[in-house]
């Protein structure tokens, strides 16, 4: 058991406790709950809590990193990975960062820095066994869970499973190379997962193709009059929920 892992039975939001607890961690660590009751999404979307029913962790990085603008991608592979490892389903990725599990959203992921200036944290919710109805009154049409696909979850055992096999593997093995090397090596496992290449995107102002992803993390979008688009933001795409 990796004792950088910490587990708190509840906490108002993963990403907030490590910044408020960073000399705590050594150069990786991770912390994690089942009881969220302030969480946040990307953009300063809301996170909805399901009490015992998903998995909030945040690792903290404080080696420097070649590219750090990368993280929520890298950190979309390395919670893709736990899943495949542990429950043996493959998740596609919806640029930049919430994995899909047969077209809907299972997992969100929100990069941030850490108010020491240099430490930068990815906080990591996973929908593990809420119901139906957590969707329908939270609002969330596209959302599911690993139980609502049909995923035999086990509460007492797969939260620890995870945060410890994201922390040692997904994370701080990988790390000797994205570290120095950044995004490139995991470009083209990215590409395999990324569920928008190939598809229409629409953006601020025009359509596109969405053709790569480059070597910074960006999504490459051919537009429909010929010029080349690049994104580091949002777009919305044909055949998949919502905005990216």
């Amino acid at each position: 058991m990796n004792e950088s892992v910490r587990y708190l039975p509840e906490v108002d939001s993963t990403n907030t406790w490590a910044k408020a607890h960073l000399e705590e961690f050594g150069p990786i660590g991770a912390v994690y709950t089942t009881r969220q009751t302030a969480g946040r999404g990307r953009l300063g979307r809301q996170w909805v809590d399901a009490p015992d029913k998903a998995l909030y962790y945040t690792v903290v990085l404080k080696t420097p990193l070649a590219q750090p603008a990368t993280l929520p991608l890298f950190s979309s592979l390395a919670v893709a990975d736990a899943l495949y490892q542990r429950y043996g389903v493959q998740c596609q990725i919806k640029w930049p960062n919430d994995l899909l599990l047969n077209g809907k959203k299972l997992v969100g992921i929100l990069c941030e820095g850490a108010p020491d200036g240099h430490s930068v944290l990815s906080g990591i919710g996973i929908n593990l066994a809420q119901p139906q109805a957590y969707f329908d009154a939270a609002g969330l049409p596209h959302g599911t869970s690993l139980a609502l696909q049909g995923v035999p979850v086990d509460l007492e055992v797969d939260p620890e499973w995870l945060a410890q096999y994201m922390t040692d593997f997904g994370f701080d093995r990988e790390l000797y190379t994205y570290e120095v090397e950044g995004f490139a090596p995991y470009r083209q496992r990215y590409k395999d997962a990324c569920i928008n290449l190939g598809r229409r995107v629409t953006y601020d102002g025009g359509a596109g193709i969405a053709t790569d992803v480059d070597e910074e993390g960006r999504l490459i979008v051919e537009g429909e009059n010929g010029e080349t688009r690049v994104f580091t933001g949002e777009v919305s795409v044909s055949g998949i929920y919502g905005a990216v």
